[in-house]
């Protein structure tokens, strides 16, 4: 069995991405908010607060990988769900190669002889590798980064507030006397926007949750949070304080190192520069990490390939993460390292993530009352945090409204493959009224193409799913095929009651199905009498003797009273 993370290897994966911000996110809120960044930063943390109880109750309730997807997937339609996939996969290739660019860039900075494409082409493929090898020794990897940055950061923080005590705060207090553009509310709604980019790494710890110990997921939001709301809104109130509001617009790039210079000289400039390369690469690594839990859940929910299931004898799924570098380097090729194309795909498809899960939490709310969860996020800091999250995607719109067109460019293309996976019986019927249509004398070439499409729709449809029930009424019966025929390919679904001994089938169920296998011709209902007990050991039984995965097994939102938990029934999903 692979190796599970504890707290530190976990929050090392994660913390890396989301503390990675402060080397750009003081100078973006500086910019556009002046002298009240940190205010927008605290807002910003606010923010980040009340989406540490949205993903706890999420992930709580559905602790699977696969972030805002599993989130969706299993309280509304599928299709949905991969909408949500396609936006979080996007957002980790952005992620990946603007952290690899920057990372070669900060390098590039201290050694010039660095070429930045071939270096960056590298960093991606070490990380690549270290995947691999396995999560385990990629954490170790990452710790190290993370402890690094963190002692790194304190040490700026301390030798800045050490030079305010002996320089006095005339820098400041010329920063607050200048006018500031638009007035305090605009500015601080475009600091907030434009600050938002600082939480960018918080989803990923969703992405692989099955990898964790238990009780390590909340305590993981609870240290990226930490971090966020200490070192953001103090390295900006710090910059501030000790360089003047120009100088910031024009060394945005390296605002860290400029401090590091200003309070102690070449040394902690070049801490910092060493730091600022280490750190975005250990957001690289979050990257894979995060893609490989979601693109696997993908995989196994037919939505992309099995071919990516593929695992070496680590139990690491190779496939996925050499797709991903692949995809990642052809986006730094296509774009040449450009960090405004990259951004336009990474801004509004991290922000797209954030307010899907909460649409997720939501609609866990309301659709999946019953089933129990750890921790329940309030009414209010859920809509707080939709609309939140709302009004930062239309303030990156507002300054950057080429960032949308760029997006789309990047989105169409992956929603194309994906939705071909999610659609691909139906665009295959088609073709083949096409070839009726284009060859009606049915030659060799047609019965060629005849065969291929028909033995493809053959092994897709050939996959049976599994709806455990024990007293649902021919209504949620009905919903349930509804479900399963809009949502997946298939023409066998079988509905099982598991039967302890000296329990009977519930009055009228057979008949009720007996119904529903007449009202739906193009899918065979079989009715099972299962003896046993319902429970993760019959679970497994059944899915190796009928040779259908858990991901394929359908039950209802369980109770409180449902004695094992969610994540111990292996991928089984909810529908009702």
């Amino acid at each position: 069995m692979p190796k599970k993370l504890n707290q530190l290897e976990a929050t090392a994966i994660c913390g890396n991405d989301i503390s990675s911000s402060c080397l750009y996110v003081s100078a973006l809120a500086i910019v556009y908010a002046g002298q009240y960044a940190w205010i927008s930063l605290l807002i910003v943390a606010l923010v980040l607060f009340f989406f540490r109880r949205i993903y706890g109750e999420v992930v709580g309730a559905l602790p699977l990988n696969g972030g805002a997807y599993n989130a969706l997937l299993n309280t509304t339609k599928k299709s949905t769900a991969s909408l949500a996939a396609s936006l979080t996969v996007l957002s980790y290739m952005a992620t990946a190669v603007i952290s690899a660019s920057e990372a070669v860039k900060y390098a590039h900075s201290i050694w010039s002889v660095i070429p930045v494409i071939p270096v960056t082409i590298g960093l991606l493929l070490i990380f690549m590798g270290l995947v691999i090898l396995g999560i385990g020794e990629s954490s170790k990897v990452a710790i190290a980064i993370f402890i690094f940055h963190l002692v790194s950061l304190t040490i700026l923080c301390a030798f800045c507030i050490f030079f305010l005590f002996e320089n006095g705060i005339d820098v400041l207090i010329s920063n607050f006397s200048r006018p500031i553009k638009g007035g305090f509310l605009t500015a601080l709604f475009l600091g907030f926007s434009a600050a938002m980019l600082g939480i960018s790494g918080f989803e990923s710890s969703a992405n692989y949750v099955e990898e964790q110990e238990k009780g390590v997921f909340p305590k993981t939001l609870r240290n990226m949070w930490i971090v966020v709301t200490i070192f953001n809104p103090l390295i900006a109130f710090l910059a501030l304080s000790i360089v003047p509001i120009p100088e910031v617009v024009v060394n945005q790039d390296a605002l860290l190192s400029i401090m590091g210079k200003t309070v102690s000289g070449h040394w902690l400039s070049l801490l910092i520069g060493i730091d600022a390369a280490l750190v975005l690469s250990g957001a690289v690594l979050t990257s894979f990490v995060g893609v490989g839990g979601l693109m696997k859940r993908m995989a196994l929910d037919r939505i992309l390939p099995n071919i990516l299931l593929k695992q070496n004898k680590k139990g690491s799924n190779y496939t996925i993460y050499a797709l991903f570098f692949i995809l990642c380097v052809s986006i730094l090729l296509i774009t040449e390292g450009d960090l405004a194309k990259l951004a336009g795909v990474y801004t509004i498809a991290f922000l797209s993530v954030m307010i899907l899960f909460g649409f997720g939490n939501l609609l866990l709310k309301i659709n999946r009352a019953r089933l129990p969860r750890p921790e329940r996020s309030s009414w209010v800091g859920l809509f707080i945090g939709i609309l939140a999250v709302g009004a930062a995607i239309v303030g990156n719109i507002i300054l950057n409204p080429e960032y949308l067109a760029i997006f789309m460019e990047y989105l169409i293309p992956t929603l194309a493959v994906v939705f071909f996976m999610f659609y691909r019986t139906k665009i295959f019927k088609v073709f083949l009224i096409i070839l009726d249509y284009l060859f009606p004398d049915e030659d060799l070439y047609f019965f060629k193409w005849n065969r291929i499409i028909n033995v493809a729709l053959h092994n897709i449809n050939k996959q049976q799913f599994v709806y455990f029930t024990n007293h649902d009424d021919v209504a949620t019966l009905n919903k349930v095929l509804l479900y399963i025929s809009d949502n997946e390919a298939t023409r066998s679904v079988k509905i099982v009651t598991v039967l302890d001994q000296g329990e009977k089938v519930a009055d009228g169920l057979k008949e009720d199905i007996e119904v529903l296998d007449r009202a739906y011709p193009s899918i065979n209902v079989e009715f099972i009498e299962e003896p046993g007990i319902f429970g993760p050991e019959k679970i497994k039984e059944l899915s190796e003797r009928w040779r259908i995965p858990t991901n394929f097994m359908f039950i209802a939102s369980p109770g409180y009273k449902f004695p094992y938990k969610i994540q111990e029934l292996g991928e089984v999903r909810l529908i009702i």
